[in-house]
């Protein structure tokens, strides 16, 4: 082969192989509107629904826009036990636990998990039954005085 095909393959495998390690390219995305006391905010979340996309998360970010999220959808009440956990997520998050009416029932702030092994990484518990969670940039909360109460329309 010559060196144009060689440079040609490699694209192909590295394009593909970024295809398996973000899967969050393919998640659907929809305006979330947050009603607080005072305002109301909108922000655009990326929508994980099944297990695998719930399950990879943020992981591998580097970044997240200011005015972006993810939100995780289950079909049924999750228990105060479930939680999230940090594993290979590099930028600082809060998230948001809300009920099936979109009730923000608990808020958490999750840092980055600096190790490399699984089970050095914490879990944060719900500490509520929730049926959908709201992942942001730390601060995001706070900044915009969304607290326990406030409501999101979800899609």
């Amino acid at each position: 082969m010559n060196r144009q095909s060689n440079f040609f393959i490699c694209v192909v495998i590295v394009l593909f192989t970024m295809c398996l390690v973000s899967p969050a390219w393919s998640l659907e995305r929809d305006s979330i509107v947050i009603e607080g006391k005072n305002e109301t905010y909108r922000l655009v979340a990326e929508i994980a629904r099944t297990p695998q996309e719930r399950s990879f998360g943020l992981m591998e970010r580097d970044r997240l826009a200011e005015e972006a999220g993810m939100l995780f959808v289950y079909t049924q009440r999750q228990p105060a036990s479930s939680g999230f956990w940090m594993y290979r997520t590099r930028i600082p998050l809060d998230i948001a636990f809300l009920g099936n009416d979109g009730e923000i029932r608990a808020i958490r702030s999750m840092p980055p998990c600096e190790s490399e092994q699984v089970a050095r990484c914490p879990s944060y518990p719900a500490g509520v039954p929730f049926h959908a969670a709201l992942e942001v940039n730390a601060g995001y909360f706070d900044a915009r005085g969304i607290k326990v109460g406030d409501r999101l329309t979800l899609p």
